[in-house]
């Protein structure tokens, strides 16, 4: 699980919580897409590594 309330330090940081809805509404305003864009990749990509979404949607966005 990517979203620790508990630990109060810096560790998930750059893990994005497909599970909650507060962590896609930000990562879909930062980028600039839709909710579904976000999920999708994180399905795509299997990955939740805020940096490996942004270059799948960055990539994905230039087609």
């Amino acid at each position: 699980m990517a979203d620790n309330k508990s630990k109060k330090d810096q560790r998930d940081r750059n893990k994005l919580s497909g599970s909650e809805n507060y962590e896609i509404q930000h990562f879909k305003e930062k980028m600039n897409v839709s909710s579904q864009a976000v999920t999708g990749a994180i399905r795509a990509t299997g990955s939740n590594d805020c940096k490996v979404l942004e270059k799948y949607l960055k990539e994905k966005q230039k087609k």
